[in-house]
């Protein structure tokens, strides 16, 4: 433990100390001197800050010093009540400040709590209710913007963190001042309390157990008690006033004398204004001209200086900028800075705007934030950012998809359309003929007069900002493979590793490595199955990675130990699975075919071969599709993972299944057979 928490955790058990234990006088000096000094210390830390949370300990810090306050009032009262003496500090309070008159010593005791209780205290504890109630309402939008921002990719992932973190902390902050107030409070109400008790019971044990004449005994307790009332409400007062700064201060650049010299004395012209104000207040009242004269003067001269300094800044501040943008171009950060490429970005031309701006009612960032939700669920990966930027070499209403740097995919809208597709390929309404940008199909853009037509005819209808974010889903989901790498299978490992630890230390950093890891994960996304149960991954991993290193192997595993999921994910009824078979010859031809290399097993296959089996799976995936059914390709284990590099070029929509990642109990029905 630190010597500084060593010292506070002392001086709590002080304050504690000092409500039971009589202190000898020259110790109660000492600390109401360190009293009047921490309350000044405090006074100028929240005059110094430039946002509420840079004084975050104030609420703490308020209860501890109130409660020394408290501490030093009853050690005081008890000595005068007990001595008639409560020390040199006291003493000077009551007789030479006051001017030992005790009559005005209890005036400017009630005066002072005047100013604390009705003035200060009661402004500063409305202020914190309605500042703890405004920032509690604004939390929500707060979040919102925070969350929009970041899907925008205006801001980083730890930005938002740390926005977040601050919102919070504001919240849990003004909450606290809320009741924090009530403390000082309280501690007015106290003051007033024990003034009252020192100069009553005073006079009554100074007659009675002193026996000094009552009105000795009246002016011996009243000094006393005027300057203990006086030396307790003056740090108190220090203590209302930089809680009223604290509660009332807002964000800004600067702190609270900077502020009020930059915004007080920020314009000239008003300056000249009081002092011609100030100028004939002295000449046309009895007021002596020497005290508004200089006044007026000094106003005016300030006024001139800083309209002088007001035409010189202009010049300066363009210099600096200047320097500071020639620097900035020099710099390497910046430099460094341009080779940072997006994960995921969407770029749009000015005419689609609107799908973006709130204002005209565009919710796209709402749409990718249930987009990133919707995949997460359905992958099990964390979807990265998606930056949207405008892209004024875009066409007007034309958008591009790109994946790490690179172009997937290009679309274009027409936001005053509605997209028309019919699943029997009929024409029979009006429309700009186009291809559905998501899967492909033949589809018209329509007015909004011939929608309603549309619909009762069979057409699926949708507007621009749906089919946008079905085009960018379908791209993330399409792509998943080349999302996830090493950084973000680390943090998939450190998910995990919170519930299932024994598990991942088992797994690695051996036998397997976060890379081997990686790739096996990559390629379960690149043929769309979910990576989200993994536990049951890492488990077939931790189990198999024992006898073999090749991930393509190991990923053949890892796919059975998933055969319920894989199941439920291409079953259309959840009883039945039609699919097309492998034949046997094409079987053997490829097991045959496979080759054994100290980096592992690969196909080598004729490319004659190659293109039979593929003209044979489209002959069957042309027939099967005019029946309304989805193909899928069914074959043994041992050759599932070559037959899926040849069909993964030319056809990868189409899953290739093997019999052990089947359920036992589905029923399988075969459509067709693929046969060289």
């Amino acid at each position: 433990m630190q010597f500084r928490d060593i010292g506070v955790l002392a001086s709590v058990i002080l304050i504690v100390a000092m409500l039971v234990i009589p202190l000898p006088t020259w110790l109660l000096s000492f600390l109401i001197i360190i009293n009047i000094t921490l309350a000044l210390m405090v006074l100028l830390t929240s005059m110094n800050m430039q946002e509420a949370l840079q004084f975050s300990i104030f609420p703490s810090l308020l209860l501890l010093l109130t409660l020394f306050r408290l501490g030093l009032n009853v050690s005081t009262t008890r000595a005068i009540l007990s001595n008639g003496d409560a020390g040199g500090v006291v003493e000077t309070f009551g007789t030479f400040v006051t001017g030992g008159n005790a009559v005005v010593g209890l005036v400017v005791f009630v005066i002072l709590i005047i100013i604390q209780f009705i003035v200060i205290t009661k402004g500063a504890e409305r202020v914190s209710e309605v500042a703890a109630r405004f920032t509690l309402d604004a939390m929500p939008g707060k979040q919102m913007s925070i969350d929009a921002d970041l899907n925008a990719g205006m801001i980083s992932e730890i930005d938002a963190r740390t926005r977040r973190e601050k919102v919070s902390n504001e919240a849990d902050f003004y909450g606290a001042m809320d009741g924090a107030t009530k403390f000082v409070k309280g501690d007015a109400i106290a003051g007033i309390i024990i003034v009252i008790i020192n100069l009553l019971v005073g006079m009554i044990i100074g007659v009675v157990q002193m026996g000094l004449p009552f009105a000795e005994a009246a002016m011996l307790f009243s000094q006393l008690t005027v300057g203990d009332g006086i030396v307790s409400q003056i740090p108190a007062l220090l203590i209302s006033t930089a809680t009223g700064i604290v509660v009332t201060r807002a964000a800004s650049e600067g702190n609270l004398g900077t502020d009020i010299t930059k915004q007080l004395l920020g314009q000239p012209k008003l300056l000249y204004v009081a002092a011609v104000t100030i100028f004939l207040l002295g000449l046309a009242t009895p007021i002596n001209d020497i005290l508004t004269i200089p006044i007026a003067a000094a106003l005016a001269i300030g006024a001139f200086m800083m309209s002088r300094k007001d035409v010189e800044d202009p010049k300066e501040l363009l210099e600096m900028e200047e320097e500071v943008e020639t620097d900035g171009l020099k710099s390497p950060e910046n430099v460094v800075n341009l080779l940072n490429v997006d994960p995921i970005e969407f770029e749009f031309g000015y005419g689609l705007i609107p799908l973006v701006d709130v204002q005209q009612g565009g919710d796209l960032l709402d749409r990718v934030v249930m987009i990133r939700r919707q995949l997460a669920i359905e992958l099990g990966l964390v979807i990265p950012v998606v930056r949207i930027r405008d892209n004024i070499q875009l066409q007007p209403n034309e958008y591009r998809i790109k994946i790490k740097g690179s172009e997937m995919a290009r679309g274009e809208l027409l936001l005053d359309h509605y997209l028309a597709m019919s699943p029997g390929g009929e024409d029979s309404i009006e429309g700009i003929d186009i291809i559905e940008p998501s899967f492909g199909l033949p589809a018209k853009w329509i007015t909004e007069d011939v929608k309603e037509d549309a619909e009762i005819l069979g057409f699926t209808v949708v507007d621009p900002p749906s089919v946008v974010s079905t085009h960018l889903t379908e791209v993330i989901r399409a792509n998943a493979a080349e999302l996830i790498g090493r950084q973000e299978t680390k943090q998939l490992i450190d998910h995990i590793r919170e519930t299932y630890p024994i598990l991942v230390d088992e797994l690695t950093p051996t036998p397997l490595s976060v890379g081997e890891i990686q790739k096996v994960l990559a390629k379960l996304l690149s043929e769309h199955v979910s990576v989200r149960n993994l536990p049951i991954i890492f488990e077939t991993l931790a189990d198999y990675s024992k006898y073999t290193s090749d991930v393509d192997v190991l990923t053949e595993y890892v796919r059975q130990a998933l055969a319920r999921q894989i199941t439920n994910q291409y079953a259309t009824s959840g009883q039945s699975l039609k699919v097309l078979t492998v034949s046997g010859k094409v079987e053997k031809l490829l097991a045959d075919n496979i080759q054994q290399t100290e980096q592992g097993n690969f196909l080598s296959i004729n490319p004659s071969q190659s293109q039979e089996i593929l003209e044979s799976i489209a002959r069957e995936i042309e027939r099967v599709a005019l029946l309304d059914q989805s193909p899928v390709i069914l074959c043994s284990p041992a050759t599932r993972m070559y037959l899926r590099q040849i069909t993964e070029r030319y056809f990868p929509q189409i899953p290739v299944l093997s019999y052990n990642e089947l359920e036992a109990s589905i029923e399988v029905q075969s459509v067709g057979v693929v046969d060289i």
